[in-house]
């Protein structure tokens, strides 16, 4: 029994050999079937309304893209309903590479948990490509208040609540994300 199986694998193991040297010998032929990203125009959304930070910066990425790719990237800015039109619309794209997201804080962490649905999960529906901008907050006072730091400021508010007021500006944080293949 033991000779039969010697015998069997001598019989095998050059018929393994050949068709592990036909398979290798194939890879070049298939690595060149595949077309190059990208083959076709890409689309970036960006839920905000043209002229704001996100989409100054979507338009200075998409230049950038189409002139090192030769291939056409185009800002589709689809504002609205704190950024859940546009949040949806690329959270239904297919994963193909084709569509990208210029997202914020906004899309991504404030809307989710402050509204009881979105039409989108920020986890699962998204994979996160790349940083493209930060911008630092600052808390400024009129030279006359007498507040030297954040504390004292603070204090000051919750002593006089009616006295106080604020104004914020959105913040420039933007993140570019693909469609998730994980849905």
């Amino acid at each position: 029994m033991y000779q039969s199986i010697i015998g069997l694998l001598k019989q095998t193991v050059p018929i393994r050999r050949c068709a592990s040297i036909l398979l290798i010998s194939c890879t070049p032929f298939c690595a060149y079937a595949q077309q190059a990203y990208p083959a076709r125009p890409v689309r970036v959304i960006v839920p905000y309304p043209p002229g704001g930070g996100n989409d100054i910066i979507a338009r200075a990425v998409v230049d950038e893209l189409s002139r090192r790719t030769s291939q056409q990237f185009y800002v589709d800015n689809r504002p609205g309903a704190s950024t859940i039109i546009g949040a949806e619309l690329a959270a239904k794209a297919p994963p193909d590479g084709y569509t990208l997201f210029v997202s914020s804080q906004t899309t991504l962490a404030i809307v989710p948990n402050l509204k009881s649905k979105v039409p989108y999960d920020p986890v699962r529906d998204y994979e996160p490509v790349s940083l493209l901008a930060t911008q630092p907050y600052l808390v400024v006072v009129h030279p006359s208040l007498p507040v030297h730091n954040v504390r004292q400021l603070s204090a000051l508010a919750r002593r006089s609540p009616a006295r106080s007021c604020m104004a914020r500006q959105e913040s420039a944080r933007a993140v570019i994300c693909l469609p998730s293949s994980s849905r």
